[in-house]
């Protein structure tokens, strides 16, 4: 009897898709790739599209156009198994992001104003190891008690310096 074969995934993009249960298609490997790319920036559903438009690949390159309702599907089932973090905003916007495997909270400010959202893990510097340790310590605990599939999110809410300044009456000597 022939030894079974089996497939090395070489590409890791494609690893991480089957490490997580989902099929490695062109689509799966944009819309992914596309976030990893951009770690730091959160985006909602037409802007990802938007974005995704904008580079989309050369005839024969695979992926081509994604319609909205793929790229809903593709969202929901890489949020689901933990590779994109989604984040509801103060207006209920849907936001995501990719998730990277080592972190448990992402930090982000929301500027009531512009609606923008910034990601404050480099602003934080040396205070974001301890917002790890917390995050991880809340949710040991929670699993503890039986809770499942959990994620955190930080989110401080203001306005944001740009909006903050703009805001204010020019001042004439």
């Amino acid at each position: 009897m022939p030894a079974k074969q089996t497939t090395l995934v070489s590409d890791p993009m494609d690893a991480l898709l089957s490490a997580h249960g989902l099929r490695r298609t062109g689509a799966a490997r944009r819309v992914l790739g596309w976030l990893l790319a951009h770690p730091d920036t959160s985006y909602t559903h037409a802007q990802l599209q938007t974005a995704l438009q904008a580079d989309e690949p050369a005839p024969g390159e695979g992926g081509g156009a994604l319609d909205r309702v793929t790229l809903y599907r593709l969202i929901d089932r890489l949020t689901q198994v933990g590779l994109l973090l989604c984040r509801v905003d103060s207006q209920r916007v849907r936001r995501y992001q990719a998730m990277p495997a080592s972190v448990h909270a992402l930090p982000h400010f929301e500027c009531q104003s512009c609606h923008r959202d910034s990601p404050l893990a480099a602003t934080l510097q040396g205070n974001a190891q301890d917002l790890e340790v917390a995050a991880e310590n809340a949710l040991a605990v929670l699993k503890a008690l039986g809770y499942q599939g959990l994620s955190l999110d930080l989110a401080v809410r203001g306005v944001c310096a740009d909006c903050a300044t703009a805001a204010q009456p020019l001042q004439h000597d």
